[in-house]
């Protein structure tokens, strides 16, 4: 089954006060998450093994790479045998990039925000307005609680960030 994010990825310069925000606001806090992404080589979307302390999945998404509040297709798979599947991926079509990152994983109802340490990068946030777990919600309704977010973070428009990590690591923004 295919889901819909509605997300934004944006260069964070005060990580302590998105976090403060979210206590205040009573998010769920998950954890900090290692990650280990590896990005394939695919020819339609980006297809990447997540390996982490907290969340372990293939994950096949589409999104457009625009600088602005954007649904992104997704399809998870969750894996435990994370090794014998990087293996196999890698000789089959081929590692793209690696991305590292230390993630700290917060909830408030069905939006999920990361705020990230991507080695290499700096410091990020990403709001990522879902349906995984209210297939009920709309992609309207999903785009208007990713702008409530971003403006109560104060997130400026020219602050966001149109790529994925695995293209700033590869140059391509």
């Amino acid at each position: 089954m295919s889901f819909i994010n509605v997300e934004i990825k944006a260069k964070c310069f005060h990580p302590k006060e998105v976090e403060a925000f979210l206590l205040n606001a009573n998010a769920y806090f998950k954890g900090i998450d290692y990650q280990k992404d590896t990005y394939f080589k695919v020819a339609n979307g980006r297809l990447k093994l997540r390996q982490g302390n907290i969340e372990n999945n293939l994950i096949y998404y589409e999104r457009s790479n625009t600088a602005e509040p954007k649904p992104s297709y997704f399809q998870l798979y969750p894996v435990n045998e994370s090794g014998v599947l990087l293996d196999m991926l890698s000789r089959a079509i081929g590692k793209k990039v690696v991305v590292e990152k230390k993630r700290k994983i917060y909830f408030i109802d069905n939006v999920k925000f990361h705020i990230d340490e991507v080695e290499g990068l700096g410091f990020f946030v990403e709001i990522e307005a879902s349906n995984l777990m209210h297939p009920t919600k709309t992609e309207a309704q999903l785009n208007e609680q990713c702008n409530y977010y971003m403006n109560a973070l104060k997130i400026n428009k020219d602050d966001l960030i149109h790529v994925s990590y695995s293209d700033m690591l590869l140059g391509e923004i």
